[in-house]
């Protein structure tokens, strides 16, 4: 039996969730590749934890190809990927410019078509496993999520149908849908105390998630221990998309 450490390549690792799945992996004995834009961050990150990182812009192919291509010379092999990129772009439909649409897409559809498309490619000979990050605005209506639902509700649909493609080749891919979080990228958010408490409202378990409450699943997703998962969307929300919210719930008892 191989007992080498399964190697994982996170996308955005940069970010806040992105780091913690590449801390919670590296402490429990995965070896990954950190991989984002910020070249400076990304070095920063694969020093600490002591393993590789590798600059890329994953909402363009080229750099994709370059970026796997890559990883592939460095470890020689790929047995999990997280695409952890994302942006949040809150404007209704009609305060969205073409570029703001262009770019929620690119930064979040176009990242995730991408890491299907690589990371498939290089987990085809001995099977894998690809998370995706959706987002619980892709299953609940919310105001001003047009964009972004619209982008996500396109990773979720995009996991099962890869899922279903890449199921004889033993690559299981599933999907991850996060509540709000409290990260660099809504820190807009979270630092405004009237936004944070009516946001906190809307999770019926009283509170916003932390990159800490996602990162475990995303790991579940990548070990055997999930072998017989795949095509999936789980919600992580505090039961924002399945449940009322606190507010709500007073008001009817």
């Amino acid at each position: 039996m191989n007992s080498s450490p399964k190697v994982v390549l996170v996308l955005g690792a940069n970010g806040s969730l992105g780091s913690a799945v590449c801390r919670l992996l590296a402490g429990g004995g995965y070896k990954v590749v950190c991989a984002g834009r910020n070249k400076q961050a990304i070095n920063e990150l694969a020093d600490q934890l002591g393993t590789i990182g590798i600059a890329c812009d994953a909402s363009d192919f080229a750099s994709m190809a370059t970026c796997f291509e890559e990883a592939l010379i460095e470890v020689g092999r790929l047995d999990g990927l997280v695409n952890a990129v994302g942006s949040l772009h809150l404007k209704p439909a009609h305060s969205t410019t073409e570029e703001d649409w262009i770019k929620t897409i690119q930064t979040n559809l176009s990242s995730a078509f991408a890491c299907v498309k690589y990371g498939a490619r290089a987990m085809m000979a001995n099977g894998g496993s690809i998370v995706l990050v959706s987002s619980a605005a892709a299953f609940t209506g919310m105001p001003n999520h047009e964009a972004i639902a619209a982008a996500k509700g396109g990773v979720a649909s995009l996991s099962r149908a890869a899922a279903a493609t890449y199921a004889r080749h033993k690559i299981r891919v599933n999907c991850i849908a996060p509540g709000l979080m409290d990260t660099n990228l809504t820190r807009g958010i979270t630092s405004n105390k009237t936004q944070l408490e009516a946001s906190t409202q809307m999770h019926p378990l009283g509170r916003i998630g932390t990159p800490d409450d996602i990162a475990p699943a995303v790991e579940w997703l990548l070990s055997e221990k999930s072998s017989w998962v795949t095509g999936e969307e789980i919600k992580i929300d505090g039961g924002l998309s399945s449940l009322r919210g606190r507010a709500l719930a007073r008001a009817g008892s």
